[in-house]
């Protein structure tokens, strides 16, 4: 049997786990900037917040930016792990902000219910939306 050739529908799969993907650290950098928002100076200085929120900024703009290139593709397209290991670093950084203010009694509202919840979403596992 062929391996080097991908299944028909190997192409959708990459697309949908790739959307998923960056879907999940949409939601974690919106959710850090509003975490930002209820940090007191005491917690995280505001110089420090400044950055966070800086870098969070251009990480949204980088994930617009990675989702018009899938778009543009005639083909489906993978994203290099080298590439996305800023953004894994700087949403343990958001995980951080999160547990940080819980220690500190500040009271998270909780985001709203997306409905784009997938299965295995909830229950055992890291952080996911709706968990932090």
């Amino acid at each position: 049997m062929d391996r080097s050739l991908p299944a028909p529908d190997s192409g959708q799969l990459l697309e949908e786990l790739l959307d998923s993907l960056l879907a999940d650290f949409e939601y974690w950098f919106r959710r850090g900037l509003e975490l930002l928002e209820l940090a007191p100076e005491a917690l995280l200085p505001p110089s420090e917040q400044r950055r966070l929120a800086t870098a969070l900024t251009s990480a949204l703009a980088e994930l617009a930016a990675a989702r018009a290139l899938c778009r543009a593709s005639p083909c489906p397209m993978a994203l290099d792990m080298d590439a996305m290991v800023p953004w894994h670093q700087l949403m343990l950084r958001v995980w951080s902000l999160s547990s940080l203010l819980r220690q500190a009694g500040v009271v998270l509202l909780e985001p709203e219910p997306s409905s784009e919840t997938l299965p295995g979403q909830e229950g055992e596992g890291g952080p996911r939306p709706g968990f932090d």
